[in-house]
């Protein structure tokens, strides 16, 4: 009772603590409303040097809040990401901030027409907890390349990582620039019910209905980066070992607690045992062994893990052939949270590893017949975050894109669309919306103003009152057909 209590004032202090900061970082924006490139440069570069003098010390708390998390898993995809992102958008932000100049009609003439690309104000982003470092930098990023201030709710299942992420950004930046807020579900759910200019959220679909339902109070406008089932669809004819390298890989990574991971596999069915033998043998050339094996991250924490064994368990009542890629034949349960990719075949619809986002080590394994048949599987299915296609053939390439809706593609690879600084990365339907990442970063947090201007030549007189002049039936006759 008295921990309940001590819980609960400490969450009302995390809120007032919000509020306070949110109401500064809007009188600061009022006060300076169009920073500089100089300044916007500035800011990127003192983030970029704030992640690379701290390194060690990030790699080593996202360790800490996994139990055991990949350093090099974190350099490729949290620490690299962030600084190559940062040094793009360093290049390009000159170019991206320059009004930009549009057609005008005859009909208006003399004139000008020039989008003016204006920072929104103060910039809202909630972090997930499976890349808690680059689902932090790449929004702020970007909602400081536009101009913005920006407020940083960081996850309470990394509390190592977010108290040192706190840390830096309060050593780096005033915080009526940049502000890190950490708690419990209750200052999440106050973070987002408060009126940010924009407000990116990146989680589950069903957590990203609440942010939306409560962002809508304020005509808050929300980039949702979700998650969903993302298909792995391997044709006919690629080699099997191809596609099962790759795809061993996206889902291993950071133990498939990964958005974009594989969600599962959408197999030819005389294909089938083949990827099985393969994917076994793949696996144990990234990995040997699992158990004392730094390369392999662990399940987040208990919860996490208890909820994939229940996947695992429900599976198996309902008549699903369970596969375990153990190379080493550990025993994983005495002491750890490292699971083992968990194959799953003769999966049905009614068991949770088809009904649910797996976001974890379990792979099933759908047959299909022909290319058509799988692409219907997927169209009859949420549009998923992420969509991933093997074959070599350009004309099943084309007809897999042409048919197919989800955020993002990758033809014969897995996860590395997300790397690309010069492509947008977002969801679509239940998968998310809007983008961010390079230029579509900056324009999703920027305001494109259009201006129309004009000297003291008014061509518009022409066709002001009173009606029915000649000239009102020249203009008519020339632009109404």
């Amino acid at each position: 009772m008295v921990a309940n209590v001590v819980q609960l004032t400490e969450s009302k202090k995390q809120i007032q603590y919000t509020g306070r900061l949110f109401e500064e970082q809007r009188a600061a924006f009022r006060h300076n409303p169009m920073p500089s490139l100089t300044e916007r440069r500035e800011n990127l570069k003192r983030l970029k040097r704030a992640l690379l003098t701290h390194e060690d010390r990030l790699i080593e708390a996202i360790d800490r809040d996994f139990s055991c998390r990949s350093r090099d898993e974190t350099r490729i995809a949290e620490v690299m990401p962030s600084v190559q992102g940062i040094n793009y958008t360093l290049k390009h932000l000159d170019e991206w901030m320059k009004p930009s100049k549009r057609k005008v009609s005859m009909l208006f003439q003399p004139a000008t027409n020039k989008v003016h690309y204006q920072p929104l104000g103060v910039v809202g982003v909630i972090v997930p907890w499976n890349y808690p470092l680059f689902l932090a930098v790449g929004p702020m990023m970007s909602a400081l390349a536009a101009g913005n201030r920006v407020m940083v709710k960081m996850s309470e299942f990394t509390p190592h990582t977010s108290a040192l992420f706190k840390e830096l950004m309060d050593a780096t930046f005033p915080q009526d620039l940049v502000a890190v807020v950490n708690g419990d579900a209750e200052v999440a759910a106050d973070f987002s019910s408060r009126p940010f200019d924009h407000l990116l959220f990146t989680g589950s679909t069903a957590v990203g209905r609440l942010v939306m339902k409560a962002a809508a109070e304020n005509l808050t406008p929300v980039t949702l980066e979700l998650g969903g089932k993302s298909p792995a669809i391997i044709s006919t004819d690629i080699p099997m070992e191809d596609a099962a390298h790759r795809i061993a890989f996206g889902k291993a990574f950071n133990a498939g607690q990964t958005c974009v991971a594989p969600d599962y596999v959408l197999c030819p069915a005389d294909r089938v045992q083949t990827f099985v033998d393969e994917f076994r043998n793949q696996f144990a050339s990234l990995f040997a062994n699992l158990r004392d094996n730094d390369d392999f991250t662990a399940i987040i924490n208990e919860r996490q893990y208890e909820r994939l064994q229940s996947y695992l368990d429900d599976a198996r009542e309902k008549g699903a052939e369970l596969i375990e890629i153990n190379p080493a034949r550990e025993n994983l349960k005495d002491g750890t949270r490292k699971m083992p990719i968990t194959l799953v075949l003769n999966a049905t619809e009614e068991m949770k590893v088809m009904e649910e986002e797996i976001f974890g080590p379990i792979l099933p394994v759908v047959s299909y017949n022909t290319l058509d048949d799988a692409i219907q599987y997927v169209n009859d299915r949420p549009r998923p975050l992420s969509l991933y296609y093997f074959g070599y053939e350009a004309e099943m390439q084309d007809h897999v894109l042409a048919q197919t809706h989800s955020g993002g593609v990758c033809i014969n690879d897995t996860l590395m669309h997300v790397a690309q600084d010069d492509m947008p990365f977002g969801g679509i339907g239940s998968s998310g919306m809007g983008h961010y990442h390079g230029k579509e970063g900056f324009l999703t947090f920027s305001h494109a103003k259009a201006v129309f201007s004009k000297q003291r030549f008014n061509s518009s007189k022409y066709v002001y009152p009173p009606y029915g002049s000649a000239m009102h039936r020249m203009v008519y006759k020339m632009f109404i057909r």
